[in-house]
């Protein structure tokens, strides 16, 4: 099935991977963004993708968004305003679906989120799951991990031969390209029936910090080293990122990586190692 995909977030890292496959797949496009003017939203424009102004607190613009859509994405952001606007902004998206009578919403929530992690921006994800479930709108929900992305991040220490991460070098971490997030979207929008009311956690691969730094030494033509960050320093930088880390290093994720791509053999599931020979990036040299 191809139709008109409304997608929210459409300039950030999760919703432009999915605005790439919904296009490679024939639909037609709306971007929901803030400014029609920046130079993300015309570079989505210039691709072919319908722009109408909305935000994630405004009821009425995201009612106008899903108007005759035959599905929509959303994803959510406790980042801007913390964790209690982005329970609203579920909220506000939920009753926005409902009353535009929205045929199918896709949800990104996180893995592990209904778990009782402890971990604020998953506790607020989860929230959100139960708000959809209560109010009952059609949808389905996907649960990514750790983005591959996040460590460029911390660039200056990759260019300089350094992967940081709060992890011991030989503990598994599952993780998601987005790219990959994006072909699963646009499986599920396709083939709505079979998906309606299902919660998919999604990794792409799990691969430790010693493999992922031997993965980036082979792409990027340097040395690097993995150097596990101490837990306190990133509980003294951010309550909200060391609960995550203290997370991770305990029970940590649990997606069934195996059932998961055997159940979508259409999508290639990047590796760690390819994408980061994917990857473009100086070296600054040794610090």
């Amino acid at each position: 099935m191809t139709g008109r995909v409304t997608v929210l977030g459409a300039t950030g890292g999760q919703g432009s991977a999915v605005v790439h496959a919904l296009l490679k797949n024939g639909h037609l496009v709306r971007a929901v963004v803030r400014r029609t003017d920046s130079a993300r939203a015309r570079a989505l424009a210039d691709a072919g993708v319908e722009l109408t102004r909305g935000d994630l607190t405004d009821g009425d613009s995201l009612r106008r968004s899903f108007a005759g859509a035959d599905a929509a994405f959303a994803v959510t952001t406790p980042f801007e305003q913390g964790t209690d606007a982005e329970v609203e902004q579920g909220r506000e998206i939920v009753t926005a679906a409902i009353a535009a009578g929205l045929p199918h919403l896709v949800l990104s929530s996180v893995a592990s989120a209904n778990r009782a992690t402890g971990v604020p921006h998953f506790e607020s994800k989860h929230r959100i799951e139960q708000i959809l479930a209560e109010q009952g709108a059609p949808a389905t929900v996907v649960a990514p991990t750790y983005f591959y992305d996040n460590l460029l991040g911390d660039l200056r220490s990759l260019r300089s031969g350094r992967l940081r991460l709060p992890l011991p070098p030989d503990r598994p971490l599952q993780q998601t390209a987005r790219q990959d997030l994006g072909i699963l979207v646009a499986a599920i929008v396709a083939d709505r029936e079979n998906h309606l009311g299902k919660r998919i956690e999604v990794a792409s691969d799990a691969p430790s910090p010693a493999q992922m730094a031997k993965a980036l030494s082979s792409a990027l033509g340097i040395d690097v080293r993995a150097e596990q960050t101490p837990l306190s320093l990133v509980r003294g930088g951010s309550a909200e990122m060391g609960a995550m880390w203290e997370f991770l290093n305990g029970e940590g994720y649990r997606v069934e990586l195996g059932a998961l791509h055997h159940a979508y053999p259409g999508i290639a599931w990047t590796s760690f190692a390819d994408w980061a020979a994917s990857l473009s990036i100086a070296h600054d040299g040794p610090s």
